[in-house]
């Protein structure tokens, strides 16, 4: 009976992929992981981002979870600006009527923290990407951008919702992505109001604009985040087609709108996408998978994603580890437990962008003082009032992970 370790490649080197890296290894596989940005940036993008419950889990049994609460964003407030002044929530009595155990952390502090878990057993691949995916009987023939091709028993995407193994496996984007209405921009910025453990938040009818510290750092995070009825025909890729969409929806705003906006037009370091579900009847086709954003994104920042990722790439190197090399048959148990999961996150995202980005004055008066309202409930009460909502926290209550065996 062969004895060659199973070669397993990575597209993705955020969140999911560095997290199915280290329990693919730990299962025996040989693991390589490739991804597009280089590692400086991938240290320091993205947005601030939530752990809850079985995610936390998951960090623990990696090994990162003291890493993670060090590097916590420590946020603690959030001010939702009237006229001047803001009415102020407590986050942390918010967050434990939703879920017992959560951590929010800047998604390139997680993605730093989990490469340097895996950086000795995982061979990294950055500023490279997959160009063709070749199934053949014994594996997988993959080619790069620039690095010389190679063979694989196993790609895996975790390359999120623009997936280029999805695309170049499954077919073209379009097939899989639904759009819920709504687009989220960000970008990192000076810390100019010398904000330490608070978010400001500013609202106009369908529409919101934010600012938060990157704990200890001088910078900070804008955001931005407004609905759309309909999507608009502009690439993913179009930063400056981008940038004046925000200039056109925004610039009638005050606050520090137009600061934000300036901002913007002088940072490198920006995000912009609609926010969107992928939606596919079977994320495995013969020795691809995908795993996180890539196969079941239930919307970025509303779906709880980030979490659904982490847990999505335990299950898939926990079931490929129980079956050897009968890899079909892991794939299949992988999507039979992330299944409920998947569908009850997507159920989540269009709630929460109702609460996130208000569409009536009337809305915008009335939630900040629903929420502070919330936090006084007694705690047991607080949890009985998010359980009658469709949350990402409780969506994550529908899987049990087993913890893993010792070695």
């Amino acid at each position: 009976m062969s004895t060659r370790l199973l070669r397993v490649l990575i597209s993705g080197a955020s969140v999911a992929g560095p997290t199915a890296a280290y329990w693919l290894c730990r299962q025996g596989c040989a693991v390589t992981v490739v991804e597009r940005m280089p590692l400086p940036r991938v240290r320091t993008s993205g947005h601030a981002v939530d752990l809850f419950g079985p995610a936390m889990d998951v960090a623990e049994w990696t090994g990162v979870l003291p890493a993670v609460m060090e590097a916590r964003t420590r946020t603690d407030v959030v001010s939702f600006q009237r006229h001047g002044r803001g009415v102020d929530i407590d986050m942390g009595r918010l967050v434990a009527g939703t879920s017992a155990r959560h951590v929010e952390v800047m998604r390139g502090e997680l993605a730093a923290t989990l490469y340097e878990a895996t950086r000795d057993d995982v061979t990294y691949m950055f500023e490279d990407s997959i160009s063709t995916i070749d199934e053949e009987p014994d594996g997988v023939a993959v080619t790069f951008e620039h690095a010389p091709a190679e063979h694989f028993d196993l790609v895996v995407g975790a390359d999120g919702l623009h997936s280029i193994v999805r695309r170049l496996a499954f077919g073209p984007e379009e097939q899989f992505r639904r759009f819920l209405g709504g687009y989220l921009a960000g970008v990192a910025m000076p810390n100019f109001l010398g904000l330490v453990g608070r978010m400001v938040v500013w609202n106009a009818p369908g529409r919101l604009a934010a600012i938060y510290p990157v704990h200890q750092t001088a910078t900070a995070r804008g955001g931005f985040l407004f609905r759309r009825d309909e999507e608009v025909a502009l690439d993913h890729r179009d930063v400056d087609g981008q940038k004046q969409m925000l200039h056109q929806i925004y610039r009638e705003d005050g606050w520090q709108v137009p600061r934000l906006l300036a901002e913007m037009d002088a940072a490198d370091d920006f995000y912009f996408d609609s926010i969107s579900q992928i939606v596919m009847n079977s994320w495995s086709k013969g020795r691809v998978t995908l795993v996180g954003d890539a196969g079941y994104s239930p919307g970025q920042a509303v779906g709880g994603g980030t979490s659904i990722a982490m847990v999505g790439a335990y299950v898939l190197a926990q079931e490929l580890g129980q079956v050897g090399r009968d890899f079909q048959a892991g794939l299949q148990a992988y999507q039979v437990r992330m299944r409920e999961l998947a569908s009850k996150a997507r159920n989540a995202g269009p709630a929460t962008m109702t609460t996130l980005i208000p569409r009536t004055q009337l809305q915008i008066r009335l939630m900040p003082t629903l929420l502070r309202l919330v936090t006084r409930l007694p705690a047991r009460l607080q949890q009985r009032v998010f359980e009658l909502q469709a949350t990402p926290a409780r969506a994550l209550d529908s899987i049990h992970l087993t913890p893993p065996t010792p070695k």
